[in-house]
């Protein structure tokens, strides 16, 4: 197999520096032309891969602007498998702004049209590349998943973190990620402001432009104390500092988004607080083995979170209910591999 377009990321919580330059100091469309031109090195580079190591597919992660991959299929006749993690046109449309929508929107429908197989992560993005076009028998939902032997069972509290970051005797209200404003965790700390009695104290594994906004409301409501932000950590590391989670938050996703951090969260038995939102609710079930709460009513999510806090039995209950389901439903990247595989051998002759 050869996969055109990979990214090694070693650091969490961080984002290409050059790629931001690029797009903050050049007009739009001559980003996007030069996002587009890559698509011919990248051809190049697949074409010698391919007769290097002469596979028998192309495994793909999308990109807008990328029909390397299709083209190299189509001369050396091999089938592609395309993972598909978000829709990136009417995501880059909506966050940034796209110059030459056409172009875009070409270079999209092209690739989940002419790609063998279509691989979404939910099935609220499945749904989205349907009505593009692709056929549902090419189109098979696969989410995220863990690898078991980043997350041992039973979990062990890493006493390091705690007395890194002086953590001791304290709730631990844990978030994972890049930080954006919204991701809504100004609530949280709204929480812990109207409950400065309690021992709740915010822990923000990561990095983010939502860091300056939530340090500034910390200091306002009084609780820069009970807040704290690590930076940018290694990848390797996120389990070991999610260890210590006694609630696990997750509380804002993208409507078709499979969050890498719900299924660690999962993995580790952690009692998780998250939207009532379709993608998470094909993982989760509300009050079986997470509290949802509803995107509709503000308050709801304080609510919510007040009972995990309160309550270490049902803390406890759906942490294992959490972990069961993550073997019920086999949610392993090699489960996810083994999956593929079938695919591939459906495609190849």
């Amino acid at each position: 197999m050869v996969e055109p377009n990979s990214i090694n990321q070693k650091e969490f919580g961080n984002s290409s520096h050059a790629v931001k330059g690029l797009r903050d100091n050049l007009p739009s469309f001559i980003h996007e032309l030069l996002e587009f031109g890559y698509t011919f090195y990248d051809f190049i580079k697949v074409v010698k891969a391919i007769l290097k190591h002469r596979p028998d597919c192309i495994y793909e992660r999308y990109n807008l602007y990328l029909p390397s991959g299709i083209w190299a299929k189509k001369i050396f006749k091999l089938p592609l498998i395309l993972e598909v993690n978000s829709p990136l046109y009417a995501e880059r449309e909506k966050n940034h702004g796209i110059s030459i929508k056409k172009l875009a929107q070409w270079t999209e429908r092209y690739v989940w049209k002419q790609a063998d197989h279509v691989l979404p992560v939910t099935q609220v993005l499945a749904d989205i590349i349907e009505k593009e076009g692709v056929k549902k028998k090419n189109i098979t939902v696969i989410p995220n998943g863990i690898n078991l032997k980043q997350f041992p069972w039973p979990p062990v509290v890493s006493q390091e973190v705690i007395k890194k970051y002086q953590l001791q005797n304290k709730l631990i209200l844990g978030f994972v990620g890049f930080v954006r404003e919204w991701h809504r965790l100004d609530r949280v700390l709204d929480a812990i402001a109207e409950n400065k009695q309690e021992n709740w104290h915010l822990l923000l594994v990561g990095d983010g432009p939502g860091r300056e906004t939530l340090e500034k409301q910390a200091k306002r409501l009084g609780i820069r104390d009970r807040m704290t932000i690590t930076g940018i950590i290694s990848r390797e590391q996120v389990p070991e500092y999610q260890s210590v989670f006694d609630v696990a938050l997750q509380p804002d996703v993208t409507e078709y988004a499979s969050p890498l951090k719900l299924f660690e969260y999962m993995a580790l038995g952690k009692a998780i607080i998250a939207p009532d939102k379709d993608n998470i609710k094909e993982v989760i079930t509300d009050k079986k083995d997470a509290l949802l709460f509803s995107v509709k009513a503000e308050d709801d999510f304080i609510e919510k979170l007040k009972k995990l806090c309160i309550s270490i039995e049902l803390r406890e209950k759906l942490g294992n209910k959490a972990k069961q389901t993550i073997e019920d439903k086999g949610l392993y990247w090699l489960e996810n591999a083994k999956k593929i595989i079938v695919i591939i051998g459906k495609h190849k002759g």
